[in-house]
């Protein structure tokens, strides 16, 4: 069973899980495999999404204020096209394509590697919502992630869930340039080519040398080294070259 929660008023409107009538797959099959996983980086808790505590059939859930270290195991289903673009738990539209999870109490947002148990599959998925309030059932996946894992046709499985750290910091967050353009349009153009992969925030910043503009295009903010080796990773896979910089 997935609950949508209206975290204003605490509204809890009940529907149904995966399995039931009106939801499912897409009614168009599209190709899962051209989505990327996204790469985990620091974002602040939702304040929609993180109340002390809150209440489901009579069940009182208390959040998580740090994810830290959590690992769980237990069964894992999925919810698709009957939810797709309403809002999650933390205001954001759920999306059925893209990799996300829900989970009852872990902070939101956050990130954690999801492996199936039965085949060995793993996803990256970002947990933005909440639920599965069914009482046998620890994560609730998007359609695309229950994709990844090989779960949209058995509908449950067993699997492991462990949280990915992004709060292991380094001295400062750093970023990844990924070029220096005289011309806004172009930097404007890489931006919005990468808009369709799953990578942290791009920014275009001004630099102002000798009399001369340059529009510097930025991935960041990059808390930890293994952020910016995920990153990076990507990129070069994309045949782009990023250089490691700080904000200045």
């Amino acid at each position: 069973m997935h609950i949508r929660l209206s975290w204003i008023g605490f509204l809890v409107l009940i529907t149904g899980c995966s399995h039931q009538s009106g939801d499912g797959p897409p009614l168009k099959p599209i190709d899962i495999s051209s989505i990327n996983e996204p790469i985990p980086y620091y974002l602040p808790p939702s304040r929609s999404g993180n109340p002390d505590s809150y209440k489901v059939l009579g069940r009182r859930y208390r959040v998580m204020k740090d994810s830290q270290g959590y690992t769980a195991r237990g069964l894992a289903s999925w919810y698709g096209r009957k939810f797709h673009g309403k809002p999650t738990a933390s205001g954001e539209p759920y999306d059925m394509f893209a990799l996300t999870a829900a989970h009852k109490t872990l902070p939101i947002p956050c990130f954690a590697q999801v492996t199936n148990l039965h085949n060995g599959r793993s996803v990256v998925v970002k947990i933005n919502d909440r639920g599965p309030f069914h009482q046998d059932r620890l994560i609730d996946l998007s359609y695309a992630a229950a994709v990844k894992l090989g779960i949209d046709k058995t509908g449950t499985a067993p699997v492991e869930i462990r949280v990915i750290d992004t709060v292991e910091s380094l001295a400062q967050p750093m970023f990844l340039q990924l070029g220096a353009f005289s011309s806004k349009s172009n930097a404007e153009k890489l931006k919005q080519r990468l808009r369709s992969y799953e990578l942290p925030p791009l920014k275009i910043l001004q630099s102002h040398n000798q009399g001369k503009t340059l529009y510097l295009l930025r991935v960041g903010p990059l808390n930890s080294k293994a952020q910016i080796d995920s990153a990076t990773q990507l990129l070069k896979q994309l045949n782009i070259q990023p250089i490691i910089v700080s904000k200045n």
